[in-house]
């Protein structure tokens, strides 16, 4: 504090307050793979010309089952990207799957899109387009068949596919809901 200015600050001690104010590590979770699946670009025609927009869809995971998806915008391409990414990691939900492909088949529809997921045997790989294989990708997701039907904007199709992950049910998910006790196969009761 600078006794000659009131007790305000001066311009270069705020200026060196906020350098020192990044400098502080930041707490990292678990890494997350970022993907931008689409940036968008729109425009105002104002009095001195047009005014551009960005907006960028952008989703991140951690590759075990958590994803976060979000749409950024901004007067710039890297700040709308930094906005999404922000807002993904804010928005972060679990799916449930087991392996390295998921348990079952499933289809969902979000507007035009429509998305088809298959499990695939091991090896296989993302089958897919590269909005549905974004999404699998930050799932974790490794071995899936895909087809994408109807639409194909983009924001559609990573949210039909999100849709159709979420309807995803483990066997064990399924019998807890039905009431059903699973015996473990190691544990065999055979008395003589």
């Amino acid at each position: 504090m600078n006794p000659r200015n009131g007790g305000r600050q001066g311009r270069s001690q705020r200026r060196s307050f906020e350098q020192k104010k990044g400098e502080f590590p930041q707490e990292q979770g678990p890494e997350l793979h970022e993907k931008v699946v689409f940036i968008n670009r729109s425009s105002k025609v104002v009095k001195g010309g047009r005014r551009f927009n960005f907006s960028a869809l952008v989703i991140v995971g951690d590759r075990a089952g958590k994803y976060g998806l979000a749409l950024g915008k901004a007067n710039e391409v890297s700040d709308a990207i930094r906005r999404g990414t922000e807002l993904a990691k804010m928005r972060m939900e679990k799916i449930s799957y087991k392996g390295y492909t998921i348990p079952h088949e499933v289809s969902a529809a979000y507007d035009g899109a429509r998305i088809l997921l298959r499990p695939a045997s091991e090896g296989t790989g993302i089958i897919a387009g590269k909005t549905v294989r974004a999404v699998l990708e930050a799932v974790g997701i490794k071995d899936v068949l895909s087809k994408s039907m109807g639409s194909n904007n983009p924001a559609n199709v990573v949210k039909a596919t999100i849709a159709a992950l979420k309807m995803l049910r483990t066997r064990d998910e399924i019998q807890q809901v039905r009431g059903l006790n699973r015996k473990p196969k190691d544990e065999t009761t055979t008395e003589a």
